[in-house]
């Protein structure tokens, strides 16, 4: 007779959203204020449980929504990676998904559900200390941090944090911001718009703001994704950050 195996582990899964944007050339992390125990006036990404048949990336939206009041949100969305079960909820086993949003600049609407408070924190305030998250919450901050400064490497995500169309000094700008480094200039426009499949020109130019009007471009037609796809384009070359 062949052994019987074990029942399955049985716990909640839960849903939890890495939200990051580039402004006042500062990379901020979407934090809202729980309302409810545990960590009941902590901070914490937005998030909560998967109801029965809702998938995943479903989950991530609604919880956003409901957190936040950020229904639709122009960016790139994907998975980052599973935590727990064990040790991360002072309720008992629940394992969560974490995603990574990579948007441009959107507002916060307001907040609701099991929310007080939504809005934007530096993320340096988190890393540093200067700031502590409810559960686990910091330790995924800090790996999604590391997932976006890769992303810019060897894909084009780094225009997810622009609008449609953008300068090469404003994506330059972005990834200053979530490298936490200074790039020449002259150096990262020869780079960018010289990496194949990476910026179109527009044609168009800047106007109505201070200092001589700059080129627009946007992202080459193999690097766009799809609407409501991320991107599978890969940059050859990489765009390195710079090391230590």
């Amino acid at each position: 007779m062949p052994e019987s195996h074990p029942a399955p582990a049985r716990f909640p899964v839960s849903v939890d959203v890495v939200a990051l944007t580039v402004f006042d050339d500062v990379l901020n992390v979407l934090l809202v204020t729980r309302l409810i125990e545990p960590f009941r006036g902590r901070l914490a990404l937005p998030g909560g449980f998967v109801l029965p048949g809702e998938d995943l990336v479903t989950a991530a939206g609604r919880e956003l929504a409901e957190e936040t009041g950020v229904e639709h949100v122009p960016g790139h969305l994907e998975q980052l990676g599973s935590y727990g079960p064990r040790g991360r909820d002072p309720r008992g086993d629940v394992l969560t998904v974490a995603h990574l949003l990579l948007a441009p600049n959107f507002p916060v609407l307001t907040a609701g559900s099991d929310a007080e408070h939504a809005a934007w924190y530096p993320v340096s305030t988190v890393l540093d200390g200067e700031v502590r998250l409810a559960f686990d919450h910091e330790r995924i901050l800090a790996d999604a941090v590391e997932r976006a400064k890769s992303k810019l490497e060897y894909s084009p995500l780094g225009a997810a944090f622009c609008g449609e169309e953008f300068t090469v000094a404003q994506l330059r700008a972005v990834y200053e911001a979530v490298w936490g480094t200074r790039l020449d200039p002259r150096n990262f426009h020869r780079k960018a718009t010289g990496t194949p499949g990476f910026l179109e020109d527009t044609g168009r130019m800047t106007t109505g703001e201070t200092g001589r009007p700059a080129a627009l471009f946007r992202l080459a037609g193999a690097a766009r994704p799809a609407a409501g796809q991320p991107t599978r384009s890969v940059l050859n070359p990489p765009l390195m950050r710079p090391r230590d």
